[in-house]
């Protein structure tokens, strides 16, 4: 069995190397996808990765597995529900700030997908990243999608969060250029 070579935050867990081998910087254009994307992203500021990969099964029960017209149209009861849930992160300026996005997302002109993506001209931008430090946690991108973001109402997003999710949908490719999975479909 040959050695696979893999960005370093990778090796932390199987957990991690399941993320970073199968999703992670890989090109993703599903809306239903894009939204969990976003929302688990939400819910990791301020804590680590490994946190939310531990409660993301749970995440996805609790979230209706991020459906986005069913989160749009949670209610209060659902919220208190949400912050009993021990299985995820509760956090209740988190958890509404998702149904929110889920509205916008509803309401927006053009799907989530065709908005993200028009940025790059629907072609990831491929890092030349030779090493982790050199990998920003935000760049120009990001502060520009996340501020037209806050323009459509989106909540409890912030530039670094955005590069976060841009990384996560393969918008980013940041992978290392000594992974062997930064030139993959």
């Amino acid at each position: 069995m040959s050695q696979v070579n893999r960005c370093p935050w990778a090796d932390s867990s199987e957990k991690m190397q399941v993320y970073h081998d199968h999703i992670w910087g890989k090109v993703e254009k599903d809306n239903q996808k894009m939204f969990r994307a976003l929302s688990l992203e939400i819910f990791q500021a301020g804590l680590s990765w490994a946190t939310i990969l531990e409660k993301e099964e749970e995440f996805d029960k609790a979230f209706e597995n991020f459906d986005i017209e069913k989160v749009a149209n949670f209610d209060q009861e659902k919220v208190r529900s949400l912050m009993e849930n021990q299985g995820i992160v509760r956090n209740q300026k988190k958890i509404e700030a998702i149904i929110n996005n889920a509205k916008i997302v509803l309401s927006m002109d053009q799907p989530f997908s065709d908005f993200v993506w028009a940025y790059v001209i629907d072609t990831p931008v491929l890092s030349p990243w030779s090493h982790m430090e050199e990998i920003p946690s935000k760049n120009y991108l990001s502060d520009k999608i996340c501020e037209d973001m806050k323009d459509l109402g989106f909540k409890f997003i912030g530039s670094t969060t955005i590069y976060s999710f841009l990384q996560a949908i393969g918008v980013l490719n940041d992978h290392l250029l000594s992974c062997d999975f930064k030139f993959e479909d």
